[in-house]
């Protein structure tokens, strides 16, 4: 009878021993959950989701970089130098403006990351996972980028390499706010799009190149808008200045880039720009489709400082 005894209390501290075990590995396998705050609210993310759904080309950039795997995209006017998301291994989540919400709630996904052209969808979209928006504001550019990038890091647990990457970033800026005061030129920035353009100052999408590279703007009186002030060749060439920064929209778009015939005409020809060889054809993947992302921020710093001599 003893021996029954002591085997049944055996028996039972086992059972009590292998329940408490189960407990320990439930509670361990539970997702850590984090807050993001940004511009449209505050989100509950998985630390370190697995199905992510990008709509901001600068966020996919950035997470091209860090290495981390996405699972759907918008398939349209995808950057070139990204043109891998085109690709079959990829869900194709509709366009910028017209989200796949059926393909989205397949997909179930971990975290959606949206910024301008989806904001009024946030609350729609909200109802197939958490949504984040990581747009840049380009009245604050590299405040707002740098938010942006932070909070990558903490969803991703990447803090110390966003740190490191955007420490390089500052360093390189710097570099180049000191080029540019002893060049002591001034520039205007326009967009062409078809046989148009339209002119763009501080605090625009393309702004960052007065505010924050350093090059002044020959004109402060533009209007900060989302297409830009419509200017005629007249205009450009009244305001003469010494670098003529163009970003090709219809190359943006995947059309026959046509921006070098339309900018290089004969009121062109007069202007400092143009007989300076100072007509700068910005990379349009990079300023018109990606801006915001580690690698396009990077791409456009570059190209920003070779154009100062």
């Amino acid at each position: 009878m003893r021996k029954l005894f002591w085997l049944s209390i055996i028996c039972i501290f086992i059972i009590a021993g292998c329940g408490t075990t189960d407990e320990v590995e439930s509670e361990n396998t539970e997702t850590e959950q984090i807050t993001i705050t940004h511009e449209l609210g505050q989100t509950d993310v998985p630390k370190n989701p697995e199905n992510i759904v990008v709509f901001d080309f600068g966020m996919l950039d950035t997470l091209d970089y860090l290495d981390i795997h996405i699972t759907g995209v918008p398939q349209t006017n995808i950057p070139s130098y990204l043109e891998k998301y085109s690709s079959e291994d990829y869900e194709n989540i509709g366009s910028l403006k017209e989200p796949d919400f059926e393909k989205i709630s397949k997909i179930d996904p971990d975290l959606i990351i949206i910024s301008g052209r989806q904001s009024e969808m946030y609350d729609e979209l909200s109802k197939l996972g958490p949504v984040v928006y990581l747009g840049v504001d380009h009245t604050r550019y590299i405040d707002s980028f740098k938010e942006n990038l932070e909070k990558i890091g903490k969803i991703f647990d990447v803090e110390d390499k966003i740190e490191d990457e955007l420490n390089k970033i500052d360093d390189s800026i710097s570099t180049l706010n000191e080029k540019a005061k002893k060049s002591n030129s001034n520039s205007l920035i326009i967009l062409a799009n078809d046989d148009k353009i339209s002119a763009y100052g501080s605090g625009s999408r393309f702004g960052l190149i007065h505010d924050v590279f350093g090059i002044p703007a020959i004109d402060k009186n533009i209007e900060a808008s989302t297409y830009g002030m419509n200017v005629s060749f007249e205009y450009v060439k009244e305001k003469d200045p010494d670098i003529l920064y163009v970003i090709d929209r219809s190359a943006a778009i995947g059309e026959e880039p046509a921006a070098k015939n339309i900018v290089e005409n004969s009121l062109m020809k007069d202007t400092k720009a143009f007989q300076n060889d100072k007509i700068i054809y910005l990379n349009a993947d990079y300023w018109y489709l990606s801006g915001g992302g580690l690698v396009s921020m990077t791409k456009m710093i570059d190209e920003i400082d070779a154009s100062i001599d």
